[in-house]
C-alpha cells in the first residue's frame, strides 16, 4: 500500500449548532458515506469560531479544519454571525498563507438541518482534498515544527490583528464572492510587519498605578513606589496603556517593530524613592 494511501487526514470542524450540525447528524442517521476523519466540535453560532481557534488547531498538527454554519442571511443565533465567521476565515487563510501554510487547509461552507447529502458530499470532497495535499507540511515543504513556530509568533498578534481590523471584520457584504477580497496578501504582510511593542521607561514612571489598572489582560506588574513592568509575553498591543499613562509623564513609549524592546529593569533596581523620603 502506499504512503498516500495510508493518509489518513486529522481533520477539525466547528460545526454550528442550529444548522450544520443537524445536518451532520441527519447525515448520519441516514447513513450517508463520507470519509470518517473529521472530529466535530459543536458551537452556538459559527460566528463564535475565534481566529485563535483555527491558528491554535493548526499549531496543533491538524492537516484541515471545516467551518460550517447557517446559510447566509438564515443565521439562527446571531443575525449576522455567519458574515462574521465568513470575514473571519478570509482573514485566517491569509495568514496561514503568511505562515507557510496551504490556505485550502481551511474551508467554511453552509450547511441547513436538512441538508445531510449536501454535508456528506462538502466531508468527502474536503478529505479528498486534504488527502491530496497530504499531512501538513507535506505539501508545503516545511517542517511541522518550523510551520508550529511560526503560528506561535502570529498566534501572539492575534488580539492586535482583530483591533486593528475590527471594521473589516465586521463587514456584513452583500455578495459572498465580495468577501474573496476582503484582506490582501499584502495587507496582511504589513499589518503583522508594523506590529508595535509598547514599553515602560523606568526613568519616566512615576508608579501612579493608571496603566497597571486599565490594561485589559493584566500584562502589566508594579505596585506603590514600584516602577512599571511590561510582560511582553501577555501584552496585546492594545495600547490602552499609551492612550492612559498622563501627558505629563509620558512614561509609556510606543516602538516600531523595527525598535528592540529594551530589557525589564531588575526586580531590586524598580523602587522609586520620592523626594524627602530618603534615608
Amino acid at each position: 500500500m502506499s504512503a498516500g494511501a495510508e493518509f489518513k487526514p486529522n481533520i477539525l470542524g466547528f460545526l454550528c449548532n442550529w444548522c450544520c450540525y443537524g445536518g451532520a447528524d441527519l447525515a448520519g442517521v441516514s447513513r450517508y458515506q463520507f470519509p470518517p476523519y473529521i472530529r466535530v466540535i459543536r458551537v452556538m453560532c459559527s460566528g463564535r469560531v475565534d481566529l485563535s481557534f483555527v491558528l491554535r488547531a493548526f499549531s496543533n498538527g491538524t492537516d484541515g479544519v471545516f467551518i460550517g454554519g447557517c446559510h447566509l442571511n438564515d443565521c439562527h443565533y446571531n443575525t449576522h454571525g455567519n458574515f462574521d465567521a465568513l470575514s473571519m476565515t478570509r482573514l485566517a487563510k491569509k495568514l496561514l498563507e503568511h505562515t507557510g501554510i496551504n490556505p485550502d487547509r481551511l474551508r467554511i461552507e453552509w450547511v441547513s438541518a436538512g441538508e445531510g447529502i449536501r454535508y456528506a458530499d462538502i466531508m468527502t470532497d474536503f478529505a479528498k482534498q486534504i488527502e491530496k495535499l497530504g499531512p501538513l507540511g507535506s505539501s508545503e515543504g516545511t517542517d511541522r515544527n518550523e510551520l508550529k513556530s511560526r503560528l506561535k509568533e502570529v498566534s501572539k498578534l492575534v488580539p492586535y490583528i482583530k483591533l486593528v481590523k475590527k471594521d473589516k471584520l465586521a463587514s456584513h457584504l452583500p455578495d459572498e464572492a465580495d468577501y474573496l477580497e476582503l484582506f490582501t496578501s499584502d495587507e496582511v504582510a504589513t499589518l503583522l510587519s508594523e506590529a508595535p511593542a509598547y514599553y515602560i521607561d523606568p526613568e519616566k514612571c512615576q508608579a501612579c498605578g493608571i496603566c497597571l489598572r486599565k490594561c485589559p489582560v493584566e500584562a502589566i506588574t508594579g505596585g506603590k513606589n514600584l516602577i512599571h513592568v511590561i510582560d511582553q509575553e501577555k501584552c496585546i498591543k492594545c495600547g490602552t496603556c499609551f492612550e492612559a499613562c498622563p501627558p505629563r509623564f509620558e512614561a509609556v513609549k510606543k516602538l516600531t517593530a523595527q525598535e528592540p524592546v529594551p530589557p525589564p529593569i531588575p526586580e531590586e533596581a524598580r523602587m522609586i524613592v520620592r523626594e524627602g523620603k530618603e534615608k
